[in-house]
């Protein structure tokens, strides 16, 4: 075996490039040409090849690193020599390249103005053919400027913008998104005055392992572009998600609309692990692709014709007096949409009880006066404690007690979670939010209050990312701090119970000898009953108000 240093091959006339994707681990096997990371300028994003095969033994580079040619990239564990470099200098598969540029011949005099229709085609292009369209950027009656992009095209390792080589008015447009081109296919056909220097050199947008121009004389000839082209090269494109042509692949494969999933690399990315996160959610019915919600009943108004039931009235409100229609909220829609497949698909049934939270209270509230005397002291004051957070340390117990309350059904078995995620509904200017809270079990009430608080605040700012929206096992919904007595919450899928917690009173409350006041708090668990069964669900909250009337419980 023996361990050689992957290095930056030539990547033409860049400085430094930045690191903005690591695509591979230490322990992963990676062959020949195989892309290990991808880097970025102001101008183009490549994807970096390795020059062997081997096993990855060793990172040299880590996200944000600036490397250039020579740089150590990696290094790798070879069951044999490395491989030949290629005849071509620049063994890279640019992803977001500087758009061709027709580059006039030095000396070349200019061509006089004329009119008439103008066929525009694809350039010099490289080694490539049969690309593929997967974004137009103009339509007929467009007013076309040189070198103002077109197109898009793809390959397996390359995306590439064409530009149009003459000014016009676009008559008519020859492609359209999934066709395939070559060089000199014609693609579209201006009209008007146009302007172009009598010898021009088509400069190819793009450069990969295989292609006959270097990276360097793309870079060489954008030097001598005379006019800017409209559409900003190596910035993402308007509807053409930030991804690398390897995960748009990888996207394609599994049907996931790109243009919906959110990324979580540098500048917004998309990387593979994000596709297969969005597709995992989707599977479990986390989340809804857009065509899915176009599809569901609550996408027509509730239309009950999808469900096999009779169609959903169509009313014309406005002849029976005033109206105002306003459009729903984003995260109404998909919370809508989720709700109803829930509240359909699962057999939910609900528990009502009362907690007596009397001495929980009393005990809350010293904390906390405890904690406002030495803030006025100037002393260190914790965060305020919240009965809430009581509530979430208890449900931890007593979900840890019953776990049936903490597992997830996956088709004919039942996925058992050995570890406690709590969500709690927080109500926001944009609607419902739930933000999760991780690791509860190994968390005191005091931090949990502080990390309530702190996402509860980010919910309300708009702030909340999707990873602090996710991975529940257990939600808890209240009304504490509103009012009302009971209610019915629908569960969280793929969640199986969900506590809906109300406004707690002071109550009578017969103590075998007389009436005492005592303050209840009143209790509302959903559970699915597929999962639970109405004699587990009773324990379930017997202990759970237990543990609240006396939380010395939480220790045992």
């Amino acid at each position: 075996m023996t361990s050689l240093e992957v290095q930056v091959p030539d990547i033409g006339d860049f400085d430094e490039v930045t690191v903005i994707e690591l695509m591979v681990k230490v322990g992963d096997t990676v062959k020949a040409e195989q892309s290990l990371i991808t880097v970025e300028s102001d101008k183009a994003s490549m994807e970096i090849p390795s020059s062997t095969a081997g096993v990855v033994k060793e990172m040299r580079v880590a996200l944000g690193d600036k490397i250039k040619q020579g740089s150590i990239v990696l290094v790798v564990e070879a069951a044999g020599e490395p491989a030949a470099p290629a005849a071509a200098p620049a063994a890279v598969a640019a992803t977001v390249v500087p758009v061709a540029a027709s580059v006039p011949v030095a000396g070349a005099p200019a061509a006089a103005v004329s009119s008439g229709r103008v066929e525009v085609h694809v350039p010099d292009i490289g080694d490539f053919k049969d690309l593929a369209v997967i974004e137009v950027f103009v339509k007929p009656g467009d007013t076309i400027k040189v070198e103002q992009s077109l197109i898009t095209v793809e390959s397996d390792k390359a995306s590439m913008e064409i530009p149009s080589s003459h000014a016009g008015v676009l008559k008519e447009l020859k492609v359209k998104v999934g066709d395939t081109v070559s060089m000199g296919d014609l693609l579209a056909i201006l009209e008007g005055t146009v302007s172009a220097a009598l010898a021009r050199v088509a400069v190819p947008a793009a450069a990969s392992a295989a292609a006959v121009v270097t990276p360097a004389a793309i870079a060489t000839a954008a030097v001598a572009v005379l006019a800017a082209p409209a559409h900003a090269p190596g910035a993402p494109t308007l509807g053409l998600p930030h991804a690398s042509p390897s995960v748009r692949k990888f996207a394609r494969e599994l049907g996931v609309p790109l243009e919906e999933v959110i990324g979580q690399g540098p500048k917004g990315r998309i990387t593979q692990t994000d596709v297969q996160t969005f597709t995992k959610a989707v599977m479990t019915g986390g989340t809804q692709t857009k065509a899915q919600a176009a599809k569901s009943p609550a996408a027509s108004g509730g239309d009950g014709a999808a469900l096999g039931l009779i169609p959903w009235p169509k009313v014309d409100f406005a002849k029976f007096g005033p109206i105002e229609r306003k459009e729903m909220g984003r995260i109404k829609k998909i919370s809508g949409a989720n709700l109803l497949r829930n509240a359909i698909m699962i057999p939910a049934v609900t528990n009502h009880d009362d907690a007596d939270i009397t001495e929980l209270e009393a005990f809350r509230v010293s904390i906390n006066l405890e904690n406002e005397k030495a803030g006025k002291a100037g002393l260190s004051a914790s965060v305020k404690v919240t009965m809430l957070a009581f509530l979430i340390k208890a449900c931890v117990a007593a979900l840890k007690k019953y776990p049936e309350f903490n597992s997830s059904l996956d088709g004919d078995a039942l996925v058992y979670k050995n570890y406690w995620h709590i969500g709690f509904a927080a109500d926001t200017p944009n609607g419902l939010m739930v933000p999760v809270i991780r690791d509860c079990e190994k968390k005191g009430v005091l931090q949990i209050s502080q990390e309530m608080g702190e996402l509860a605040k980010k919910a309300r700012d708009g702030k909340l990312g999707p990873a602090e929206m996710s991975g529940a096992t257990f939600t808890i919904s209240s009304l504490g701090g509103i009012g009302g007595k009971y209610f019915t919450p629908i569960i969280n899928a793929p969640e199986v119970a969900i506590l809906g917690v109300c406004k707690s009173s002071m109550e009578p409350v017969w103590d075998g000898k007389q009436f005492v006041p005592r303050l209840m708090l009143p209790l509302s668990l959903t559970w699915d009953h597929r999962v639970i069964d109405g004699a587990a669900a009773a324990r379930f909250n017997a202990f759970l108000g237990q543990i609240l009337s006396d939380f010395r419980r939480v220790l045992l």
